[in-house]
């Protein structure tokens, strides 16, 4: 097997994968983990999901389906979460069962062998065209620009949004446009590790971050190196103990979160003021 700096050509594909989408599912994590949203990444990830069992169901390519629904998903359940005409657990709890129901059913209209539609439930990052490769470094390079544009303005916007509205910062047109990113994001990063663990790739960096600085800056790029670490480290592991990808993927994540937790500044300077 032809090797390249000591890896096999087959796995430079998968290694790609989780750089790129470890970047975009940490950036977009920051968001929801600041803004207190996590209840919106498992609605969005079970739209994309719904999506992409929709495209096979029609004959489409999967991401079209899962970028479409994510993307639905994201323009009802963003302003309804923003205005608070209902508030955004009940909204996203709406469009999440809906979505959840409609996911069966398309799941039970598609023809013949269910295998690849099984397949999206815990992804397979083994399998990743150069395509998908293009399109992971296409969004994740958008929110890396994004990001690094809009810097002031979207701190500013999710740190102290009533400051940024005085102050005449356009905080809905942000708003928005970070939860379509989210929907986006989610929707390219579906098939690195399926549509019930991607949540876990938003949420588990950017809260392992969380618990070891107060800078939005230092968040940003802790939780950044933690979604790459967990991608890579996760097909390290199932590399060598020939282990599921996606579930290797999430389990260090979730160690990475764990030792963050106990290792945490912020726990140390809340159990000094209990004594």
């Amino acid at each position: 097997m032809h090797e390249i700096l000591g890896i096999p050509e087959y796995l430079w594909r998968p290694i790609l994968a989780g750089f790129f989408s470890g970047i975009a599912c940490s950036i977009v994590g920051v968001f929801i983990v600041t803004m207190h949203l996590s209840f919106l990444g498992i609605c969005i990830a079970h739209s994309a999901f719904t999506g992409a069992l929709f495209s096979l169901w029609i004959g489409w390519n999967p991401l079209a389906g899962a970028i479409l629904f994510s993307l639905i998903a994201s323009a009802i359940v963003g302003p309804l979460a923003d205005r608070g005409e209902l508030s955004p657990d009940t909204s996203t709890g709406i469009v999440f069962s809906t979505m959840l129901g409609l996911a069966f059913l398309f799941l039970g209209l598609i023809p013949g062998s269910k295998a690849s539609a099984l397949s999206l439930f815990w992804g397979n990052i083994l399998t990743v065209s150069r395509m998908d490769i293009f399109i992971l470094a296409g969004v994740a390079t958008f929110l890396i620009i994004l990001f690094t544009v809009f810097y002031k303005e979207i701190h500013m916007v999710l740190c102290h949004r009533q400051v940024a509205i005085y102050v005449g910062i356009p905080s809905a047109l942000i708003f928005y446009l970070l939860i379509i990113a989210t929907g986006l994001t989610i929707a390219v990063s579906l098939q690195t590790v399926g549509g019930l663990l991607i949540y876990s790739l938003l949420l588990n960096p950017s809260a392992s971050a969380y618990q070891l600085t107060y800078r939005f800056k230092y968040m940003l790029i802790l939780s950044i190196l933690f979604g790459i670490s967990s991608c890579w480290g996760g097909i390290a592991v199932s590399y060598k103990f020939n282990l599921p990808t996606g579930a290797t993927i999430i389990l260090i994540s979730s160690f990475i979160f764990i030792l963050s937790a106990l290792l945490s500044p912020k726990k140390q300077i809340k159990r000094g003021k209990n004594e």
